[in-house]
């Protein structure tokens, strides 16, 4: 016999997280990591406390997986960059300028400063939490293969070749869009300067990386 009510209770379970991460980020926005108490979440979202502990062991929990949701938006934004450029031959019009190619792809980065101020505010916490720590070092692992993965895909799509092997070019890119960003957040720009910005740090450390065999 099949459980009929299963289907609905996973999605039930679903909404409730989707909408207790969306009061998290509101709460964060207009008070920070250490104010947004769980109370407070759960007032915006309109579940008890009980609702809240049923879905996530803490608010470090909570708080790390929004930060995975921001860092997964940020990869998917420029693979989804780079899906469209193969298909439509985009690519193969731009030009062999590896900086160029490198900024036009990441034009789409999903930066903004709420991103960056969660994303710096969760690394503070793992670095005074051990077990938040190791659960961030394996969020960062994963975003790393994603971005490894895209750098591979560029690579084989514009025919270039890389200095470093598309794990430790995808580290240095990670590290530098990181500090970018940062920067970038602290002079207070808007979020479309603050993505170009990061873009154009990125494209430089492309023309580091990666070696474009049109280039003397």
């Amino acid at each position: 016999m099949v459980d009929s009510e299963a289907p609905s209770t996973t999605r039930s379970r679903e909404r409730t997280r989707r909408k207790l991460l969306d009061a998290a980020a509101q709460v964060f926005a207009e008070v920070g990591l250490d104010a947004a108490s769980v109370e407070a979440v759960c007032d915006r979202a309109g579940f008890t406390r009980g609702a809240f502990y049923s879905n996530f062991e803490s608010k470090d929990e909570l708080f790390l997986e929004l930060s995975g949701i921001v860092a997964n938006e940020r990869v998917e934004a420029v693979r989804s960059r780079v899906g469209e450029l193969e298909s439509v031959g985009g690519f193969d019009t731009q030009p062999a300028n590896a900086f160029a190619i490198i900024e036009q792809v990441l034009d789409v980065s999903a930066d903004d400063r709420l991103s960056v101020l969660l994303m710096s505010e969760i690394r503070i916490r793992a670095l005074r939490n051990p077990d938040l720590a190791a659960a961030y070092l394996q969020q960062e692992a994963e975003m790393q293969r994603g971005v490894a993965q895209i750098v591979t895909d560029i690579g084989r799509a514009k025919g270039i070749e890389f200095r470093v092997s598309s794990d430790e070019a995808a580290r240095i890119m990670l590290l530098v869009w990181e500090g970018a960003a940062v920067r970038a957040a602290m002079s207070g720009v808007e979020a479309d300067e603050l993505r170009r910005r990061t873009s154009t740090e990125l494209a430089l450390v492309a023309q580091l990386t990666i070696h474009d065999p049109q280039r003397p």
